[in-house]
């Protein structure tokens, strides 16, 4: 963020907003960085699941789901919802659900798998 007059410097609330952001963008960025939560995540921007359907979509136990859905918790990317003895997982917000759709397009579209 350029400081307002223009010169290109930082004033040190800038800077302090700046490293604030960059700590969130890393800590986001560490959460998605595991086959498991991706995959979780990539069930998840398509609607809210129960954790044994995640551990049938994954083919994962129910131990392996469970740690990395609290990872995803942890981070604030997914809200849990208990109905009588089942938990169901959704996105927290649109965050994931859009770089999840960026990921998609740079990673699974069938022109990148063809080559």
């Amino acid at each position: 963020m350029d400081h307002p007059s223009g010169t290109g410097h930082h004033c040190p609330d800038d800077i302090d907003e700046m490293t604030e952001n960059a700590q969130r963008a890393a800590g986001f960025l560490k959460a998605l960085a595991h086959e498991g939560r991706l995959m979780i995540l990539c069930h998840l921007a398509t609607g809210e699941k129960s954790v044994t359907e995640l551990e049938d979509l994954i083919e994962a136990r129910q131990s392996a789901v469970s740690q990395q859905l609290s990872r995803l918790r942890l981070e604030g990317l997914v809200t849990p919802r208990r109905e009588g003895k089942a938990i169901f997982y959704s996105l927290t917000d649109d965050k994931p659900r859009q770089v999840i759709e960026l990921l998609h397009s740079l990673f699974c579209s069938t022109s990148d798998t063809e080559t």
